[in-house]
């Protein structure tokens, strides 16, 4: 965990910016996992899904 060269790569990134289609890519990505997260708090997990409790 370099600061360092996490400037560089904001650097590299403000020069490049990336292209407007990986951007919509990655909020695409964002959203589908916070659809996901939202309906399995909303519903619940269900139980065939859950681990074995392993019970001594």
């Amino acid at each position: 965990m370099d600061p360092t060269r996490w400037l560089l790569r904001a650097s590299r990134w403000a020069r490049n910016p990336p292209s407007e289609k990986r951007v919509l890519l990655v909020l695409g990505i964002i959203l589908a996992c916070l659809a996901i997260w939202g309906l399995e708090q909303l519903v619940g997990f269900p139980d065939w899904l859950a681990p074995n409790s392993l019970r001594h």
